[in-house]
């Protein structure tokens, strides 16, 4: 199989083929990605917990009333206990990783703080957990037409409701998601 280049900073969209039930029409933003595997945010599955519920389990205090009912993500399998906040702009908070000019990953308290009290960045979303892959796992799933790919989108990423987005982003590659098919093959 050959190498593939970075897919940082871009959006996986579940292919219908996948039949994956937690993976099934997710659209997922990879935060990281190289030989040793990747590591990525699923942005549509939408949890019945919200932000309200989030700080008051970290005893944070609130004074951004318009974002606590907002739902917290499933952000994939893995370390599901873990909070993730993908956010722009970038900040200086204190565990953060960058990700793209515009975008950067943070897990620390201080910014759901900020966030709590509108001092946090203008654009965020927090899910628990994270979507992980072994070195060449992704890269296997792709070449199984399991995923489709396209540059990452702020307006999908934080302006989307999690149930439109994989609807919309299937719409960036100009493909109509009500004409895909349930099966696929190789010629």
């Amino acid at each position: 199989m050959e190498s593939i280049q970075s897919l940082s900073d871009h959006l996986l969209i579940a292919m219908p083929t996948l039949e994956d039930s937690f993976f099934s029409r997710s659209v997922t933003y990879i935060c990281e990605h190289s030989e040793e595997g990747a590591l990525g945010i699923m942005l549509s599955q939408p949890l019945e917990a919200t932000y309200h519920e989030l700080f008051d389990h970290l005893k944070i205090s609130s004074t951004n009333q318009e974002v606590l009912d907002y739902s917290l993500l499933a952000g994939g399998p893995v370390d599901k206990e873990r909070g993730f906040i993908l956010h722009s702009p970038l900040g200086s908070w204190e565990s953060s990783m960058t990700i793209s000019d515009e975008i950067a990953l943070s897990t620390s308290e201080d910014i759901l703080a900020a966030i709590a009290n509108r001092e946090g960045p203008e654009e965020a979303v927090i899910a628990l957990g994270y979507s992980g892959w072994d070195k060449g796992q992704l890269e296997k799933e792709i070449e199984d037409n399991s995923w489709l790919i396209v540059p990452a989108n702020k307006d999908i990423i934080f302006h989307t409701t999690p149930q439109q987005r994989w609807q919309k982003a299937t719409k960036l590659l100009g493909i109509d998601w009500t004409q895909l098919t349930e099966h696929s093959g190789h010629a």
